[in-house]
Order: C-alpha cells, then sequence, then structure tokens
C-alpha cells in the first residue's frame, strides 16, 4: 500500500513570507490544522501547525487596540513561527511506514514530497484509518476470527485449507508481528457471511482444531 495511492493530492500550502493573519483564515477556510511551507519551487521549507499560530498571537487580555492588533498579525510571517524541521514521507514508500512516523513523532499528518522535495501530497491520520477500513473488509460485514497459530513455515496452511473445504470465503487476512511467544503469532482473518447453521458448524470444529481466541 504505498502513499501515492492514498494520500491527498489537492494540498494547500503558503510561502515564507505569507503573513500569520493570511495563513490563519486560509487553514480555517479549508479545515486544514496544518500547512506546508514552500519555496518558489515547491521545494518543501517547513511547516505551520494551528499550534504555531495559536502559540504566536497575542494573549486574548492584550491591550492592543484593533489597529495595532492587525497590524501586528500581518508582520508576523510564516518564516518566523514555521517548523523548519520537517517530518516527510515520500510518494513510493507505505502506508505502514507513514503510521510509523505519526506514532513517533506524535503527529497527525505529514507532507509527502517527491525526491527533489517538492510538496506533492498529504498523508493524515485519517487517510490510515481508511486504509485500516479498507484492507479488513469490515465495510461488508462479514465474521472476524482471531487464531493463535505456529509461527513456523507453512503454519497459516491448515486453518486456510480447514476454511475453504467448510465454505468459507476469504475477505482480509492480518497477522501480528510481535507475538508474545515466539513460536507462536496471532492471525486475524475475516470471512464473509454464512448460513447460521454453516456458520455455527465452522466455529464449532475450528474451536476443535485450533486455538481461536476470538468469534465476532
Amino acid at each position: 500500500m504505498l502513499i501515492e495511492n492514498w494520500m491527498s493530492k489537492d494540498v494547500v500550502t503558503g510561502a515564507p513570507e505569507m503573513s500569520m493573519m493570511k495563513a490563519s483564515k486560509i487553514m480555517k477556510d479549508k479545515g486544514i490544522g496544518r500547512l506546508p511551507v514552500v519555496d518558489d519551487k515547491g521545494v518543501i521549507v517547513g511547516l505551520v501547525s494551528d499550534r504555531d499560530i495559536k502559540e504566536a498571537s497575542p494573549s486574548k487580555a492584550t491591550t492592543l487596540d484593533m489597529h495595532e492588533l492587525y497590524y501586528l498579525l500581518s508582520e508576523i510571517k510564516l518564516k518566523d513561527i514555521m517548523t523548519k524541521k520537517v517530518v516527510t514521507v515520500r510518494t513510493n514508500e507505505t502506508i505502514e511506514r507513514a503510521a510509523e512516523l505519526m506514532l513517533e513523532h506524535n503527529i497527525g499528518g505529514m507532507p509527502v514530497v517527491d525526491d527533489d522535495n517538492k510538496v506533492v501530497g498529504v498523508i493524515t491520520d485519517s487517510d490510515i484509518f481508511k486504509v485500516l477500513v479498507r484492507i479488513t473488509g469490515v465495510m461488508e460485514g462479514g465474521v472476524q476470527i482471531g487464531v493463535k497459530l505456529s509461527n513456523s513455515p507453512g503454519g497459516l496452511v491448515p486453518v486456510l485449507d480447514y476454511l475453504k473445504d467448510h465454505g468459507a470465503r476469504l475477505m482480509s487476512l492480518l497477522t501480528s508481528c510481535e507475538p508474545a511467544d515466539e513460536n507462536l503469532r496471532e492471525v486475524y482473518i475475516r470471512i464473509r457471511d454464512m448460513d447460521k447453521s454453516a456458520l455455527n458448524a465452522l466455529k464449532e470444529g475450528l474451536s476443535k482444531e485450533f486455538h481461536v481466541l476470538y468469534w465476532v
């Protein structure tokens, strides 16, 4: 799952000389929480978040009058408040890598750049959620089964063969890479819904043959 297939390509950017006041309005109008700052060639040079703008804005308790306040806000440029060390990903990296970086840096999104560091997209935690929903098939219903299996080569084959032999149709399959026991792994299988009696028989048979963690 490459980032280029899931990122938002309609990117709103700002320039280093853009005023904070203008950037704030753009972010509010577009409903975005971060604004990549690029130079005249489209190369990323910084990032401004709504938090940066709030921290740079005068306190509500300011004694400045309206004209002085607007003047101050118009004088503050993005180059003055932007984060210069920006966490980015490239179009040919994976969604998993983007999720890893978001967790590592505690951020909700990041710019996507090409090989020349030009901004070509944005990937957010909402995009990650969309991927999760899509690959699990949860929107199509079905039944998810959690099974603990051997981590040895071919450990998946017996349970997949059992499901096939009993008329189950596979929708998705996920597996944990960090089992508590190195010799075992947890596998999460989603199958299409079946006739109730066939489903009950499948559940009973699986529980006898394998270590079933749950059935949802």
